[in-house]
């Protein structure tokens, strides 16, 4: 296995599994990219300081950058010449990683998400992003497949913020809209402090249906998605799943069984072999 398909098995298991579903050349290009995925995704996390995050970001802003103006990356780094293999190789939108990263400057910070709508620009600017440039490497452009993966992509996100709601707690984050909390009548503390369980789930609830709403546009373009797109559109089997437990658990994320649930291997490969997402 390459360092890199380690570190993903390690730090994005989930992206790690469907990109197993691509051929060998693309596969590896997939890895690169979701390694330096990871890399921005948990700058947040590993810096005590919101400068010292913004300047992690901008040494990637300017190392893409580099890349695209055909200058030489650092050696050394196996994120950083993956990357640089896979924006030589292939011809990725370089909006797309720009995008990316101006929205993940949002997890450096402490702004709250608003609404709804708050939520779904940022994992329109960051997952959907994401699953953009994976299509362009696995080489989909059609109009269907770029739908498609931009409603799989806001849809995962979502998901994966229900996901993480108790993790980003600890660090005083409370990644669910506000005008919903407030209608709740809950506040961060509710969520820290593990209070009032079914009026935080109904407010996870709306989250969940979001997302469930976005799963079903992506499946409404079945019919016109490439078929080498299939890779990275396979995180809608594993989005199912997920919301499929949070809903027979009524949306509770105190729930013991919250972050012991994993992912649908045995669907997955289902879909998989069947070319479904």
């Amino acid at each position: 296995m390459s360092y890199l398909a380690e570190q993903i098995r390690r730090d994005d298991h989930d992206r790690y599994l469907c990109a197993l579903f691509a051929p060998g050349a693309a596969r590896e290009d997939l890895f690169a990219l979701y390694a330096f995925n990871a890399e921005i995704a948990k700058v947040r996390e590993s810096v005590s300081e919101q400068l010292i995050g913004r300047m992690k970001l901008q040494w990637w802003r300017d190392l893409i950058a580099a890349i695209y103006e055909g200058r030489e990356a650092p050696k050394g780094n196996p994120v950083v010449q993956g990357l640089a293999g896979i924006i030589e190789r292939q011809d990725l939108a370089r909006e797309d990683f720009d995008t990316l990263l101006d929205t993940r400057e949002r997890d450096i910070g402490d702004e709250d998400f608003a609404d709804v709508a708050d939520l779904e620009s940022y994992a329109d600017g960051t997952s959907a992003r994401l699953t953009s440039l994976a299509l362009q490497i696995l080489g989909v452009q059609d109009e269907g497949s770029r739908a498609a993966g931009r409603h799989v992509g806001i849809a995962w996100a979502l998901t994966g913020l229900m996901r993480a709601v108790l993790f980003q707690a600890k660090a005083d984050r409370v990644p669910l809209p506000q005008d919903l909390l407030a209608g709740a009548s809950l506040t961060p503390h509710d969520v820290q402090e593990r209070r009032n369980a079914a009026r935080l789930g109904a407010v996870i609830a709306q989250v969940a249906h979001t997302a469930r709403a976005h799963l079903d546009k992506a499946r409404t373009y079945r019919a016109h998605v490439d078929k080498r797109a299939l890779p990275a559109l396979l995180p809608a089997t594993l989005a199912d799943s997920y919301l499929q437990g949070l809903e027979r658990r009524k949306y509770d994320v105190f729930d013991p069984r919250h972050a012991l649930q994993r992912p649908a291997v045995g669907r997955l490969i289902w879909n998989g072999l069947r070319g479904r997402f």
